[in-house]
């Protein structure tokens, strides 16, 4: 009987423990820690290189460079992207501010508008090679407790955030379900889908190092939703603080942009 009792209160124990740690977890705070996982919170500059390939052969990749600075009216950033590579790339810009992108070439000294959902190389788009604090833009609610496996293939132990956006345009995708490690809400995975449900990518984030004095993913693997064969990976490097001065993030600015 006494062994009965003890048992009722550790199984009490437990079930009130699990009960407290369920209710601790924050979505909207565990998705703002991963954003500051992925985003230093100052302005700087990366490097991020795109590797498309079909069936495990690599068919093209591009290099950007990408200067990002939050906006200190509404905390998302803005973010402006010079092609580096390849040769006939090289020059080219692309302007995100607030919910407007633009797109300049040189060759016809003209900017267009453009939107975050179109491809820019493999199945990374426009809008996921700007920086994006998903908190701004998106609500969030914690669906489960689960062990995935990541990018790595070894198994974590997360808390899966349901995203749905917020806003009316701007944004890539509908909705989106993210996958924090639930010990330090570091990015493991995420699903994105259309506003019909239809699943567009799987991304897989990995390769953490210390950039900025931070850990954080330095590639992202993206899987397209119909064709597992079409992989897309996208490398983050040279991190730098940098003072981005705020007529390069002006559209009429775009074409008497000089880098350095």
């Amino acid at each position: 009987m006494v062994s009965m009792f003890r048992q009722f209160i550790m199984t009490a124990c437990a079930l009130a423990l699990a009960a407290t740690a369920h209710a601790a977890a924050d979505p909207k705070a565990l998705l703002a820690a991963s954003d500051a996982i992925r985003n230093p919170t100052k302005s700087f500059v990366l490097t991020t290189t795109l590797i498309e390939y079909r069936a495990g052969k690599q068919t093209d990749s591009n290099t950007l460079a990408i200067y990002s600075k939050p906006d200190p009216n509404g905390g998302q950033y803005r973010t402006l992207v010079r092609f580096l590579a390849p040769a006939r790339e090289t020059g080219k810009l692309m302007l995100k501010n607030g919910n407007d992108l633009w797109f300049y070439d040189p060759s016809n000294q003209a900017s267009i508008r453009i939107s975050p959902e179109q491809r820019l190389l493999g199945q990374a788009s426009n809008g996921d090679v700007a920086t994006i604090n998903l908190a701004r833009d998106y609500s969030a609610k914690l669906t489960a407790e689960e062990d995935v496996t990541d990018g790595d293939r070894q198994t974590r132990h997360t808390n899966r955030l349901a995203l749905v956006a917020t806003v009316p345009e701007g944004v890539n995708y509908h909705h989106i379900d993210l996958w924090l490690d639930a010990k330090d809400a570091r990015p493991v995975k995420a699903k994105f889908y259309s506003d019909s449900d239809r699943l567009l990518k799987t991304a897989y984030y990995r390769r953490y190092r210390n950039e900025l004095g931070v850990e954080r993913p330095t590639e992202t693997v993206i899987i397209d939703g119909l064709d597992p064969q079409w992989v897309t990976v996208m490398r983050f490097d040279a991190y730098a603080w940098r003072d981005i001065p705020e007529t390069w993030l002006q559209r009429d600015y775009l074409s008497r942009f000089h880098p350095e």
